[in-house]
């Protein structure tokens, strides 16, 4: 039998590095001491700079002692406060430090210029104050590279943090400063590289960032600084706080004008959105449960309904009055077929040319508030089965209305999913504001985000529909460091455990509605005409509302009765003279001859030219020692009820006292003139 054998196995050795990992730990061990040289080596240098200057100046002529003196010092001022200037990104503790080095080691090469290097007072200072500083120094080489009390050894968390980040994501760079700090969020400052970076450099590297600090995806925004292109402002706050539904807290400014801010949510570090939603148009998009239509449309006509000088139009061809049926009541006309659709749009488009025409006769080149004209908010809820519903020539005509009603007193919203060619007339496209819910994919993301909104990288893919209410918002009143932060429109119908209640969002919003009806505004007559309110609502409305207190669905049964007790109260009145009975049928009797029984005021005298001034003048001052730092044209409606001064001759002497300097600018966004001081004629 063959016996097999193993062959022998070369025995284990203990690895030995090689040549090259040695030099590699020696090197790396040398780097490491020489992070603690320099401090020594420029006592040295110091020493040689005073005795340089000291043994070359040989002097005995005071006048040469004293001008190279005073240069010295000179020198020595100026790298101090260029020290201080360089070193804004450290903290108070290091910029103090680097500093005050900087002083005392110019002032020493002063004294030994003019006593000597190794004098017994120079001596010992370059010896003990030399050794303290350069000690200094490595004590503060040491936390830094050890990570000791990292909080503590800066002043301004938010630049050490950042400054971190922005190294690790390879802007080495990048320093940023606090401007503001709140319970909710950190405003800062961001240095960006001059010359070779800018802040959209900084957007695309926010992701990284973000993982260099730690932080949540979505905790920075980022804008463009618009008076430095070398800085970059930053907002860092927590994401998470939007992730549950935030309950509706009631309309913000009740009777106020439509002219005024609306509020439809809240933005991520839990600031009010102040959204002004005057003068153009509307795009909003998600995907299907995303929250355009309840988060959207029900947070945004809302509070719409609630301001006096505005009527809301609205049309639904595709879900009738599921969406904006619990509105009814406070809209003025709500159409759902597609022939009331075709209608509503071929009379608002025959109306705006007087509208145009009556503004213009005002001097007014666009609604402004106090004009005389209801202002127009036309809702298209699924727009794309609107527009198809729509002949080729009305089509035409749509179009035309979207690029004439904004200047005629009108906002179009148009609500949809998807606004690809398809689905939305590219020409239209251009024309709109952008509000974007959650969507399906990055591609969808493309159609309801501004280019602006593209290039910081907003992504409302992310949130899809499983974040409803979740958005993005940009718009002419829309302040662009806002624009890239995602906001969080309200909840209705939420229950006590934060559940969402279907029926109960409809009781509350109906409720809403119903407190703020349509047939209680006055409105101007083309407004009128156009609503189709029904005569009956109008000759027999129905009574005042309760004051609305904020709280959706509140439904108390003794607010019912005090309306019902003021409406008696004022219909039910004394009668101021008993003794007169007359029926309807009783012939009217004429006034006996030659006693007339009634006498009329004279006509009011006509003002001149410079009374209207000064009446003006009176209203101006009367207004800024009120408190008021701008103006409106509603601040002035007592002119035109109290004298014969007219809108048009009011809204002339406004551009010209803007002109001339007695007024600041007038502000587009919010249709006011600033008062810088208080106003006087040259």
């Amino acid at each position: 039998m063959a016996r097999t054998t193993t062959p022998p196995q070369p025995a284990t050795l203990p690895a030995v590095p090689d040549s090259s990992s040695w030099e590699q730990v020696a090197t790396r061990e040398v780097s490491k001491a020489l992070l603690y040289f320099p401090p020594w080596l420029v006592g040295v240098l110091l020493f040689g700079l005073g005795a340089a200057f000291h043994f070359t100046l040989r002097s005995d002529d005071p006048q040469t002692v004293a001008w190279t003196t005073a240069l010295i010092i000179t020198c020595v001022l100026a790298l101090t406060a260029l020290t201080w200037r360089q070193s804004h990104a450290r903290s108070l503790t290091g910029r103090a430090h680097t500093t005050l080095t900087t002083l005392a080691g110019g002032l020493w090469v002063c004294a030994a210029t003019i006593n000597g290097p190794a004098t017994t007072v120079t001596g010992r200072l370059i010896l003990i104050g030399g050794v303290a500083f350069a000690l200094s120094f490595n004590i503060r080489t040491v936390i830094r590279t050890k990570q000791i009390d990292v909080g503590g050894a800066v002043a301004d968390p938010l630049g050490f943090l950042f400054g971190r980040g922005a190294e690790k994501a390879g802007m080495p760079q990048v320093q940023a400063r606090t401007i503001q700090a709140s319970a909710h969020k950190v405003t800062g400052e961001v240095q960006l590289a001059e010359g070779r970076q800018v802040a959209d450099d900084l957007q695309k590297k926010v992701p990284y960032v973000e993982s260099g600090i730690g932080l949540p995806p979505g905790s920075i925004v980022t804008s463009v600084d618009p008076d430095d292109a070398s800085k970059a402002k930053v907002v860092i706050s927590d994401p998470r706080v939007m992730k549950q539904p935030i309950v509706w807290p009631g309309p913000s400014r009740v009777g106020a004008s439509i002219a005024a801010p609306v509020r439809p949510g809240l933005w991520q570090d839990l600031d009010d959105v102040e959204y002004v939603i005057v003068g153009h148009h509307v795009q909003i998009m998600d995907k299907t449960g995303a929250g355009k239509s309840i988060g959207g449309a029900w947070n945004l006509l809302g509070e719409i309904v609630t301001r006096h000088d505005v009527a809301v139009f609205a049309i639904d061809i595709t879900k009738g009055e599921q969406t904006l049926g619990p509105l009814k009541a406070a809209l003025h006309r709500l159409e759902t077929t597609k022939e009331g659709a075709k209608a509503l749009l071929s009379e608002m488009q025959a109306n705006v040319k007087p509208r145009t025409d009556l503004l213009s006769g005002k001097g007014l080149q666009k609604w402004a508030e106090g004009c005389g004209l209801t202002y127009w908010v036309l809702w298209l809820e699924e727009f794309p089965d609107i527009f198809d519903a729509l002949t080729d020539k009305q089509q035409e005509q749509f179009l035309s209305l979207i690029k004439a009603i904004r200047s005629a007193g009108g906002t179009v919203v148009l609500s949809l999913q998807r606004s690809d060619w398809t689905q939305m007339p590219t020409i239209a496209r251009g024309q709109l504001a952008k509000m974007c819910f959650g969507v399906d994919s990055a591609a969808d993301a493309t159609f309801g985000l501004s280019e602006a909104q593209e290039d910081a990288g907003c992504r409302p893919e992310l949130w899809s529909n499983k974040q409803p209410g979740m958005a993005y918002l940009d718009a002419p009143s829309i302040p662009d460091d806002r624009i890239t932060m995602p906001m969080r429109t309200y909840a209705w119908g939420l229950t006590a455990t934060g559940a969402f209640d279907d029926e109960r969002a409809n009781g509350q919003m109906r409720a809403h509605a119903a407190a703020f009806p349509a047939i209680h505004k006055q409105i101007d007559p083309m407004t009128a005409a156009l609503s189709r309110l029904s005569a009956a609502a109008l000759a027999n409305p129905a009574p005042l509302p309760a004051v609305h207190d904020g709280t959706a669905g509140d439904d108390d049964p003794d607010d019912d009765e005090e309306v019902r007790n003021v409406a008696t109260e004022y219909l039910n009145t004394d009668d101021p003279d008993p003794e007169v009975t007359v029926d309807l049928d009783d012939e009217i009797t004429d006034f006996p001859e030659g006693e007339p029984p009634l006498t009329f005021a004279p006509p009011e005298p006509k003002m001149t030219p410079e009374q209207r001034g000064a009446a003006l003048m009176d209203r101006l001052h009367e207004l800024w020692d009120d408190g008021a730092r701008d103006v409106g044209t509603g601040d002035f409606k007592v002119l035109w009820e109290t004298t014969d001064i007219s809108r048009a001759w009011f809204q002339k002497q406004m551009r010209r006292l803007s002109e001339a300097g007695v007024l600041g600018a007038y502000d587009d966004d919010r249709q006011r003139y600033l008062m810088e001081h208080r106003p006087e004629l040259p």
